[in-house]
């Protein structure tokens, strides 16, 4: 008889990372209080296809029932028993509680843009709270996805930094963030028509190379063809990181084509100490030289995330020096209006302030664009929708 489904390990930092954090921080991803809490029940997707084949076999069924259960998850988008007359009857639902686990449940969705954007509250097997957000604009559709619940990076002008880090997700719990998005979209629940997922952007909660290997392992699942994952174009996957040196020299030697996106917000490590902690142990010079490493290895372009907080960081003097720590490199700047949180000294720009800042950098050759501000009607900004979820209840 098929077994109950089993716990899949929820991975922590790569090996080392955690102790080169600064103090405050090393307790964060993959840390104590994320150790303690239960992981969540394996899933097809937290499998390559042959460990999808073996997990079949030793649930007591033919290999090959792990094939038919990829193609209805990644090709077909259902976990429903029902749906896979492919499958003999007696052994559908066992088979699919066993490999098809039910990670994320959807607690809140909230939309704009004519419903063309899209934020989903969802709540994990523990009740731990994650986000994501489908966009669809006229030539692409683009997923933002967390990779942690929470985060352990204590950014103080972010949401989710300052609720602190939960846990890590399984790779499996991403994956489907990505996979509910691309139900709505083949579903027509979108307005737009029917349509696919084309760019899926690590940006959401979390910080997601201190979740290495299970963002690694969704990444892959992603981009495999199906039946072995959703298919997306690897290039069309971009990984975003405050600056974890160590893990984006690892990046680098997977032979991927994903993007990298570097969180910087400031050009000084003075301020950076400020508004990204961990810059205290990896500082600007570091993480512009994995940076640049990574685009050498990949050919890949590297995203600058710029946040424009007002009086902060948006002064004219900084634009100077972030264009001359940019100069000749493969890299092109996203300024990103900040979408404040509820009762924080933080809050965006002023619009003539964006204005030169954007111009000085265009000035000077550097590729520059303004990040598009969606989302800002429906707590847009990471975590503010699972913050004000958790204070209502």
């Amino acid at each position: 008889m098929p077994s109950a489904a089993l716990p899949v390990p929820v991975s922590g930092p790569p090996d080392g990372l955690a102790a080169g954090l600064p103090a405050g921080l090393a307790g964060g991803p993959g840390g104590p209080a994320a150790r303690r809490r239960p992981a969540p029940p394996r899933h097809l997707a937290d499998l390559d296809p042959a460990g999808r084949r073996a997990a079949a076999a030793e649930l007591g069924h033919p290999r090959f029932r792990a094939d038919q259960l990829s193609r209805h998850y990644f090709g077909r988008l259902t976990d429903d028993p029902g749906d896979m007359t492919d499958l003999p009857a007696g052994t559908r639902a066992a088979l699919t509680a066993a490999l098809l686990p039910r990670l994320l449940t959807a607690e809140r969705e909230l939309t704009c843009d004519q419903g063309t954007t899209r934020k989903a509250l969802w709540r994990a097997f523990d009740g731990a709270y994650v986000e994501s957000v489908l966009m669809r604009y006229p030539d692409r559709v683009t997923m933002c996805v967390s990779s942690q619940a929470g985060c352990g990076m204590a950014c103080p002008f972010c949401a989710t930094g300052q609720a602190g880090l939960t846990r890590n997700l399984s790779a499996a719990e991403i994956v489907a963030q990505v996979v509910a998005g691309a139900r709505a979209l083949a579903s027509g629940e979108v307005p737009g028509g029917p349509g696919r997922i084309s760019n899926v952007v690590f940006m959401g909660m979390g910080e997601p190379l201190a979740n290495y290997a299970s963002v690694l392992a969704a990444v892959r699942r992603l981009t495999d063809r199906v039946p072995g994952g959703l298919g997306i174009s690897q290039r069309g996957i971009t990984v975003s990181t405050v600056g974890l040196v160590p893990a984006i020299g690892r990046l680098a030697s997977e032979g991927l084509s994903v993007r990298l996106a570097v969180s910087l917000h400031a050009p000084d490590d003075e301020l950076r100490d400020e508004l990204v902690p961990v810059n205290r142990r990896w500082q600007v010079a570091e993480v512009l030289a994995a940076a640049w490493a990574y685009a050498e290895a990949t050919g890949r372009r590297v995203s600058v995330e710029y946040a424009l907080i007002r009086d902060i960081n948006d002064q004219a003097w900084r634009a100077d020096a972030l264009a001359a720590l940019l100069a000749g490199q493969l890299a092109h700047v996203n300024l990103i209006p900040l979408n404040p949180t509820p009762g924080s000294r933080w809050t965006a720009s002023r619009p003539r302030d964006m204005r030169e800042f954007e111009a000085r950098l265009a000035a000077r050759g550097i590729p520059v664009t303004v990040r598009d501000t969606r989302g800002s009607q429906i707590d847009g900004a990471c975590g503010q929708l699972a913050a004000s979820n958790q204070a209502d209840g």
